[in-house]
């Protein structure tokens, strides 16, 4: 892949998580929980913890597209971390933090991680 394209999708990446984040960031803020009742805050409480869940999936996608600009600067993006094998420009393209090939990526996560 073209590190410009490489680039180009990496920072399109990084606006959508960044927006992610302020946006479930934005929720935490807005909820006041006034615990009269547990059933009054039990529906804010699920939200909360759904909201703290997507939140650290964003910071993991947004470490991710971190190390792969570090790669690009380094030039060894779109090699595989783990075999310096290519990663296919069409996982790249989905993808584009992408650190392994997908046979890699099942391997690794069947390991549990």
């Amino acid at each position: 892949m073209e590190p410009e394209r490489a680039r180009e999708l990496l920072a399109r990446e990084r606006a959508r998580i960044e927006r992610a984040l302020a946006d479930v960031k934005g929720r935490e803020d807005d909820a006041d929980p006034d615990p009269y009742e547990a059933s009054d805050v039990a529906p804010d409480l699920l939200e909360a913890e759904l909201g703290e869940g997507m939140a650290e999936r964003l910071a993991e996608e947004l470490d991710a597209v971190e190390r792969a600009e570090r790669r690009l600067e380094e030039g060894t993006y779109g090699l595989s971390v783990e075999s310096g094998e290519p990663i296919p420009d069409g996982r790249l393209e989905i993808i584009p933090w992408a650190e392994r090939t997908a046979e890699e990526q099942a391997r690794y996560e069947q390991l549990g991680r």
